[in-house]
């Protein structure tokens, strides 16, 4: 009987031992995995920082390639292209204009109201209209007949007493979001469609030529003042309200800056050089690419991209990419460190499932157990029961990316005010430079909105921080638009009748 009281006494020893061992074993790997996951997080904070000196070069190349690209078609990744916008608003604006905003599956035509001297805008409508996907590849024909009757709907519904003169044309600024070869202030050639659009005819056909054909079909008496992109429409609209506006940077789903710059500093402008002695240059500021450090999450998403090599900034700093930048190193986490367990979860595989809106609300949670971050993970990437360890890594990793994309975009800000001569106070001068921003990135992404004024300021040294603002302009381009039409009237100048 003690014989086998000893042996049960044995095999029980043994089995807590190896339970024990596997216990220890278990922490091990977990410990194991754990430092694997933090080393991928710290090799990827490490290969996206972003030091001063670091975004004062990027801030120099891009006045290098400023300059290159007013130079010379082709000279540099900044394509520096003319607007033909040559008078910008003054606010002393009068009378009532029409926007039309074509830059995706939905377009918006408005109405706006303008006062006069320190009147603004008295008044503004606008209707919203979805395109039927038929259109979006069948001719441009029936695309520009289509938005033409929209238009002309829109105009029927103007106040009696707002109507024209005879003699007199209605005006409007045509917002046209697609690559476009300006070839005046109101002409241009599509390059070619994006966002869903393949309408092979309208390739290489001047837009406004098109859409006047169709509006001439049906009667609408219309003409079309300035053809414009959004990024130009909120500088005129920043413009309208502040005269000290002097740039403009869109940060949304893409991103994109104009600025305003003196004829004469234009060495590719061979026309004559205009009464304002101002050129609005468009820079398609999201192809730049010199000085900038690339992690393999960056290089890899570039890869599979629809255009390789092309947009690095934009694909740095701008709301289509952050989520999914975010995600690649998630999913790398998950396939070397298990680090969401044993299997990698099968919706972390899908690219851009993880959108910036959702990595802005994990980045701003203020509760203590990080709920937000997990509700997020579950029900975007179907992650469930995440510890506050692992959402705390998560709200790390939204800080690299956030803080390296606002910082950069900081660099650039610096980079136009330094081709400006703006990012110094000269002796006996105090003059205001005013940057208008718009774009749901930099509207909602409060963190990162934030760390982008800040970056700017430390850049600039207290004293310069002093002489640079940066305004929310809201809606470029709609209102911005309609004030180009304005500002491009043929009536200026011409008494009202």
């Amino acid at each position: 009987m003690g014989k086998v009281a000893v042996g049960a006494a044995v095999v029980c020893a043994a089995a807590v031992c190896a339970a024990a061992a596997l216990v220890v074993r278990h922490r091990m790997i977990s410990s194991r995995k754990w430092s694997r996951a933090m080393a991928i997080l710290k090799d990827f904070e490490e290969k996206s920082g972003t030091p001063l000196a670091k975004l004062r070069q990027v801030a120099d190349a891009m006045d290098v390639e400023m300059h290159a690209g007013l130079a010379s078609e082709g000279g540099s990744k900044l394509n520096m292209l003319i607007s033909f916008v040559d008078n910008l608003p003054t606010g002393d604006e009068k009378g009532l204009y029409y926007a039309l905003d074509l830059g995706g599956t939905n377009f918006r035509v408005l109405r706006v109201h303008l006062g006069g001297k320190d009147k603004g805008v008295l008044g503004q409508e606008f209707a919203e209209v979805s395109i039927p996907p038929h259109l979006m590849t069948g001719t441009s024909e029936a695309l520009f007949d289509f938005i033409a009757a929209a238009l002309a709907k829109f105009v029927a519904s103007e106040p009696e007493g707002f109507h024209p003169p005879p003699g007199r044309q209605r005006e409007l600024g045509f917002t046209f979001s697609f690559p476009v070869r300006q070839t005046s202030i109101s002409s241009g050639t599509l390059i070619k469609w994006t966002k869903g659009f393949n309408i092979e005819d309208t390739v290489g056909e001047d837009v406004v030529g098109e859409l006047t054909k169709s509006m001439e079909k049906i009667g609408l008496d219309m003409r079309i003042a300035a053809l414009v992109n959004d990024t130009i429409g909120t500088l005129a609209g920043g413009r309208f309200y502040n005269q000290d506006v002097i740039a403009a940077v869109i940060l949304g789903t893409g991103t994109n800056a104009a600025y305003v710059e003196r004829a004469h500093a234009i060495p590719k402008w061979h026309g004559l050089i205009p009464k304002s002695g101002d050129m609005v240059i468009n820079m398609e500021w999201g192809n730049f690419r010199s000085n900038l450090s690339l992690t393999e999450y960056d290089l890899a998403l570039d890869a599979e991209s629809l255009n390789p090599g092309e947009q690095i900034f934009e694909k740095l700093i701008s709301g289509m990419y952050l989520g999914e930048i975010i995600r690649r190193v998630l999913l790398k986490m998950a396939e070397e460190a298990d680090f969401f367990g044993d299997t990698v979860p099968p919706k972390l595989k899908v690219p851009f499932i993880l959108r910036t809106p959702d990595m802005a609300a994990m980045h701003h949670d203020t509760t203590p157990d990080l709920k937000v971050v997990g509700n997020k993970l579950k029900d975007t990437l179907e992650i469930s029961n995440t510890s506050l360890k692992m959402r705390k890594i998560v709200v790390e990793l939204c800080d690299i990316v956030a803080t390296r994309g606002a910082r950069l975009a900081a660099a650039g800000i610096l980079g136009i005010l330094k081709k400006l001569g703006r990012d110094t106070v000269k002796v006996g001068e105090k003059q205001k430079s005013v940057i208008a921003l718009d774009g749901g990135l930099y509207e909602h992404y409060t963190k990162f909105r934030e760390c982008l004024e800040s970056t700017l300021k430390e850049l600039l040294g207290e004293e310069a921080a002093e002489t640079i603002v940066i305004e929310h302009a809201n809606d470029g381009s709609g209102i911005g638009a309609a004030l180009l039409a304005a500002s491009h009237s043929q009536y200026l100048g011409v008494e009202e009748s």
